[in-house]
């Protein structure tokens, strides 16, 4: 039996299938590490578990790993889906002589900056940067590249920790709000302008072996930035088209530059105006915004498992066709406050309910989400792109969610 300790300082419901998945992997003993004990832990299949202070601490990990080692037996892999979590299990995994990604691989997909150098070392096409100890280096680097700028921690999770700067009233808020110091270094870089995709990979021993492609219809900055929109996120049935050779060429460079090992990988990038691509940034770790159930849907498998065994075993069940086209639109409306009451649901189900596969409705009474998922999802599939388009459409304009 091999003992796999599943990191989650907070077991939110997403997180929850990727441990029903690990649980699933044959030969297999679940061992947790949580900041808070996980409800319904034995049902998800958890033999053991160790609370601790703070989660996303490598020395409270390793001590509460050792723990279940000294119950257990010898630990076989550590592992979890959070991005914040990364750079720590690679230290623990360094402390305790545990296979997986190494430190200084997490180091380069967690610092951007040095993310970017990689890039550039390796050919890989991604937006200028310039890390920030001060003010004066923000002002020579817009001198350089001009408005708009983004700036972030290096090590930032997600658009909700980077900050547009379209001038110099919004540099100078940015700034204000930021204080880059030596002590406290940001990372500034161009705004990159285009579509706005996602490049996932399963890469065993060092190389890719399995690539999805999908369209964040506006990108998510965009989202944040204006409540009024509606978020959708579209995975095209045929990805093997002409327009795709150039990222599926860059993807591959870019994820060998960063020296991924065995893993799933979640990659941002623009098609610029001019036709030319760009790569945002990645992460080494499965994406969010429901992809992972969306893959599924398209291939007709189950992708919390392929995660699991690639990060366990070092191994996928592929390949399989891409059967589907598959399309998310997240429900949330403008103002503030709790939702009060949301709109157009039975008409969407009367028109569109034989293309739904999963949907999360908006519960009268949840206070409004911070994000740009919303209070809600709908998930349709269909073979057709059209199909799938048109429904999208049909549901972020007809389904209205109010607050009070």
């Amino acid at each position: 039996m091999r003992n796999v300790v599943f990191v989650a300082p907070f077991p939110l419901e997403t997180t929850k299938r990727f441990m029903r998945a690990t649980a699933q992997v044959h030969g297999v003993r679940l061992l947790g590490v949580f900041q808070e004990a996980p409800p319904d832990s034995a049902g998800i299949g958890f033999e053991g578990f160790e609370l601790v202070p703070d989660g996303l601490d490598a020395g409270a990990i390793t001590a509460a790993t050792r723990r279940l080692a000294a119950r257990f037996g010898g630990i076989h892999r550590v592992i979890g889906v959070l991005e914040a979590l990364q750079g720590p299990l690679a230290q623990v995994r360094a402390e305790l002589g545990v296979p997986g990604e190494d430190v200084a691989s997490a180091e380069r997909f967690r610092d951007k900056s040095v993310m970017k150098d990689a890039f550039r070392a390796a050919g890989v096409p991604c937006a200028r940067h310039k890390l920030l100890t001060g003010a004066d280096d923000a002002v020579r680097f817009i001198q350089e590249v001009g408005y708009p700028i983004v700036i972030k921690p290096p090590s930032g999770v997600g658009c909700r920790s980077t900050y547009r700067v379209d001038d110099a009233n919004s540099l100078r808020d940015v700034l204000a709000e930021l204080s880059p110091s030596p002590h406290r270094v940001m990372l500034a870089e161009e705004f990159l302008r285009g579509e706005e995709s996602t490049f996932e990979t399963i890469t065993l021993g060092g190389e890719p072996v399995f690539h999805s492609i999908s369209r964040y219809l506006p990108g998510p900055l965009e989202v944040l930035r204006n409540p009024w929109i509606q978020y959708v996120v579209h995975l095209p049935r045929n990805i093997w088209s002409p327009q795709y050779d150039d990222i599926r060429r860059v993807g591959v460079a870019a994820i060998k530059a960063l020296g991924m090992r065995d893993g799933v990988t979640h990659m941002e990038w623009f098609r610029r105006p001019d036709g030319s691509l760009a790569i945002g940034e990645v992460a080494m770790r499965p994406p969010g915004v429901h992809l992972v159930r969306m893959m599924g849907l398209a291939y007709d498998t189950d992708f919390y498992r392929v995660w699991a065994r690639a990060v366990i075993d070092g191994a996928w069940d592929g390949p399989w066709d891409r059967q589907y086209s598959v399309g998310c639109a997240f429900l949330r409306g403008t103002g503030r406050g709790r939702v009060s009451r949301v709109d157009g649901v039975q008409e969407v189900e009367r028109a569109l309910g034989w293309l739904v596969a999963e949907a999360r409705l908006p519960q009268v009474g949840m206070p409004k989400a911070d994000g740009y998922e919303g209070e809600g999802y709908v998930i349709v599939k269909h073979p057709d792109d059209t199909v799938v388009q048109r429904a999208l459409k049909t549901i972020i304009e007809t389904i209205r969610v109010h607050y009070s």
